[in-house]
């Protein structure tokens, strides 16, 4: 599978709980943390929730 490089852009605050779990599952939670992934269904899915928040790039 392909990997991709995920990081937090925005902070959590006054964010829903279902944002911030999502972020924390995906390992992140301070500002600039990158964290490398495998391109999985699952991980898209939780990507796109939390959108407005993270930056993604290829690797």
């Amino acid at each position: 599978m392909a990997k991709i490089k995920i990081t937090q852009i925005r902070s959590i605050i006054k964010r829903p709980k279902n944002q911030k779990a999502t972020i924390t599952a995906l390992g992140l939670g301070k500002i600039n943390k990158t964290v490398e992934r495998e391109n999985t269904p699952q991980l898209q899915g939780m990507i796109s929730k939390v959108s407005h928040l993270v930056k993604v790039q290829d690797v």
